[in-house]
């Protein structure tokens, strides 16, 4: 029996959410919009999807209100995507998910830990401050490179997130790197 593309008998909030998030891609595009990532093609070459994938989950993104698309020139024209204050509720939904991901899975070295920027503590498990006390907002969270990340990673996009960098600040490459695909 074929998989159905929603899940119309689940009465269910999770099940609405998935309707949303569940496809695949989907939480990818969302996690690099976080990271600062807000150019179709910086999207495509850090995700390696398929071209209509990504523009049909950017696309879908922008129609729940999960990401804003803004025109940052006009010729030729183009768009940035940039999350909007509902898909910045999604951030404790993808620590969690990477969380989970690190200690359940065998093998899976920390990729990238985050920092509450005031204080430099890295953030407890459920996103708080251990030496402040705070729940730490997305916008105060820097994130610094794990001993999972490749050194030397071939696209341009994965070599500016080597760097520390604050969650939610667009993302800009060096003139030298092209961002055409």
């Amino acid at each position: 029996m074929a998989l159905g593309k929603d899940y119309a008998n689940q009465h269910c909030s999770i099940a609405r959410a998935l309707e949303v998030v569940g496809e695949r891609w989907t939480l990818l595009v969302v996690r690099d919009a976080f990271y600062g990532v807000r150019r179709y093609n910086d999207f495509l070459v850090h995700l390696g999807a398929p071209r209509a994938v990504l523009a049909a989950r950017l696309q879908s993104l922008v129609d729940v209100g999960v990401l804003d698309k803004r025109r940052y020139q006009e010729a030729p024209p183009r768009d940035e995507y940039v999350l909007t204050e509902r898909g910045i509720r999604l951030w404790p939904v993808l620590r969690a998910l990477g969380l989970w991901g690190r200690e359940a899975l065998p093998g899976t070295l920390p990729m990238r830990s985050f920092h509450h920027v005031a204080c430099g503590t890295e953030l407890a498990p459920a996103g708080d401050c251990p030496a402040c006390g705070l729940a730490v907002p997305p916008a105060d969270i820097e994130m610094r490179p794990g001993a999972g990340l490749d050194p030397d990673p071939a696209d341009p996009v994965s070599r500016a997130l080597l760097k520390p960098r604050r969650l939610l600040v667009p993302l800009e490459l060096p003139p030298s790197e092209s961002r055409r695909v």
